[in-house]
């Protein structure tokens, strides 16, 4: 089974998608795409292997190349987070330059790699409800986001969205 978790920051997603892929089964892994920049990232990072503690993840370290991780590995995989996967993948030359070829690498990447695996759980952030104009550097980091969430939400069993704390079931059902 695909699972497909957005919601805004500090939502709930992270242990939401923890307590999907613990009801999957083992062996469980936790693939961390996240590259601190600073030490809130640092925090953030600190926190989430503290909540992973003693739930019997494997965590993998995957800022790129997402297709690597199956490699002799199979059962549930957690993917926290396809927002920083895009991250990393668009700006990974040391230009600068954002690479959009990597959009569509990345969403094939993704669709490849949940229908090759057991069981996914994918976190991803709702970075689309801002009025204010970005500049467009940002402006095109969240339409390729959005691309990619819409592409797995397309792909995906069960599609839902974190809302301080809420869940919203847009496709498919939890059960219990």
């Amino acid at each position: 089974m695909n699972v497909f978790i957005s919601g805004g920051c500090k939502n709930g997603k992270s242990m939401f998608a923890q307590q999907i892929a613990k009801k999957f089964g083992t062996p469980l892994y936790y693939i961390a795409t996240m590259i601190p920049y600073d030490e809130e990232d640092e925090k953030r990072i600190r926190r989430h292997q503290k909540e992973r503690e003693g739930w019997g993840f494997e965590t993998i370290e995957c800022p790129t190349n997402i297709l690597n991780v199956l490699d002799g590995r199979n059962g549930t995989f957690l993917l926290d987070s396809v927002t920083a996967l895009l991250l990393n993948e668009m700006y990974e030359n040391a230009s600068g330059e954002a690479d959009f070829i990597a959009v569509e690498r990345v969403a094939k990447e993704l669709t490849e790699f949940i229908h090759k695996a057991d069981n996914v759980v994918l976190v991803s952030d709702y970075i689309y409800s801002d009025a204010e104009k970005f500049l467009e550097f940002t402006e095109n980091y969240r339409k390729a986001l959005a691309f990619i969430d819409k592409t797995l939400a397309k792909e995906c069993d069960l599609v839902v969205e974190v809302c301080v704390g809420n869940k919203i079931y847009h496709k498919g059902e939890m059960w219990e």
